[in-house]
């Protein structure tokens, strides 16, 4: 059986599985439930913490790799600069998409809640107070914080949200290190080629024990939620999910087709094993490994580009989140009654576009940001946690967006760099200038 149908097969086992274990074999009345959930959760963490722990020197080696190939030649400049303008281009359809999808369909409106009991709500509180110290600085301390004042602690406290710092340091590392290592052969090259390779060989191994893990990360999430854990915000959910499939299939199709010359379905078949794992963890750093082998080796996409845009787009294109962002904001004006003007609804997608650029690539990453967004334009705060208990199942569907997105931006930045600076990037002699044979 192909790995793709494993992991089909785990994540449709495990979805089975946790539905009749959650209406049928409750814990209470079947303790051994309990045991079982608990050693999901154990082959699920295993997996997850394989992949993890090789992030940060997956994404140094790998940015360092690509920014010190690329800033040999003229390469550096066009892939950075069509990079920056596909992700604009894809952030800004994401959030327009947001705003008229919430402004046509009205999920918030008629709402009936508890708002002294949602004020007191742990996972309210917990968020308020880290979008409080976001909200604290100054503009210039946000330009400020990507430089690192110490790479080595950022890269310990990469997953609390100094990812990007690390990704600057590695930008600003690599483009020296082009300046500095003229030969293929220089020591310094080799050293982060080797760590590279072992940091997939690593995610080697993870990817043995990814079918069950799949299947135990999927169990426990039906097990703990059931069928119907969408409740009274399933409008809300069901419009965030439209505007995510318009996105994927209508936006990222038409520029696949369009610029990047490609059956759009064929492209998204070639990439349904990234998807997956995108969808079952909820984490672009833990499927960047997978989406950038998919890169390399499905796609037959260059591997500079691949490592430079992925790397990067782990955490900087994250246009599945600004839309998840750009939803959400409007939902919860509408509940709370609080009319956006035009304005406000502008700032709300300038807002969401840069949210999108600083969300952390784990689970969660996003809910900060979008607190931040709502103070701006003056939605009570406690309003996020209307949405706490579908955040996760929402989680999974951006994250496959962001991930998918990426992959389209390498795609689109490959079909538009230009035959010279191509060919230089797969290490080949322009086609004009080949002698002839």
């Amino acid at each position: 059986m192909k790995q793709h149908d494993k992991l089909l097969l785990g994540f449709v086992l495990g979805v089975a599985f946790g539905l009749v274990g959650y209406y049928y074999l409750p814990s209470q009345q079947y303790p051994f439930m309990t045991t079982f959930s608990e050693v999901m959760t154990f082959i699920g963490a295993t997996f997850l913490r394989l992949i993890f722990m090789v992030v940060v020197p997956l994404i140094l080696s790998a940015l360092m790799l690509g920014t010190m190939e690329l800033g040999k030649g003229a390469g550096l400049g066009k892939v950075a600069g069509r990079s920056l303008l596909f992700t604009i281009l894809l952030s800004g359809t994401s959030v327009v998409i947001a705003v008229v999808l919430t402004n046509v369909l009205k999920p918030g409106a008629g709402l009936v809640f508890d708002k002294a009991a949602l004020a007191q709500n742990a996972g309210v509180l917990s968020i308020q107070k880290n979008a409080m110290a976001t909200a604290a600085k100054p503009w210039y301390q946000y330009i400020v914080d990507l430089l690192p004042q110490n790479p080595i602690d950022s890269a310990a406290r990469a997953f609390s949200g100094e990812i990007v710092a690390v990704m600057v340091f590695a930008l600003f590392f690599g483009w020296a290190l082009s300046r500095v290592v003229q030969t293929d052969d220089h020591p310094t090259k080799q050293v982060l080629e080797s760590i590279f390779q072992a940091c997939m060989k690593i995610i080697g191994l993870a990817m043995t024990i990814a079918p069950f893990a799949i299947f135990g990360i999927v169990f426990n999430t039906a097990y703990r939620m059931g069928a119907g854990f969408l409740g009274n915000v399933a409008y809300y959910a069901l419009v965030v999910v439209i505007g995510l499939l318009i996105q994927f299939f209508i936006v990222y199709g038409l520029f696949i087709w369009g610029i990047g010359r490609t059956n759009p379905f064929r492209f998204f078949s070639q990439c349904k094993d990234v998807y997956l794992y995108a969808f079952t963890t909820a984490s672009s750093n833990a499927t960047l490994p997978v989406a950038m082998e998919c890169g390399e080796k499905v796609l037959k996409l260059p591997p500079r580009i691949v490592r430079f845009v992925l790397t990067i787009g782990a955490s900087a294109n994250q246009n599945g989140s600004a839309l998840f962002e750009g939803v959400t904001v409007i939902f919860l004006a509408q509940v709370f009654g609080v009319d956006l003007t035009i304005g406000q609804q502008v700032l709300v997608v300038l807002m969401s576009m840069l949210a999108g650029v600083g969300t952390a690539g784990v689970p969660g990453g996003a809910l900060p940001l979008i607190v931040v967004v709502m103070v701006q334009v003056g939605i009570p705060a406690e309003g996020i946690g209307l949405i706490l208990g579908v955040d996760r199942f929402l989680d999974m569907c951006r994250t496959t967006l962001n991930v998918g997105g990426d992959l389209v931006i390498a795609k689109l930045v490959t079909a538009t760099v230009g035959e010279k600076t191509l060919a230089a990037l797969r290490d080949e002699q322009p086609t004009e200038t080949r002698a002839p044979s």
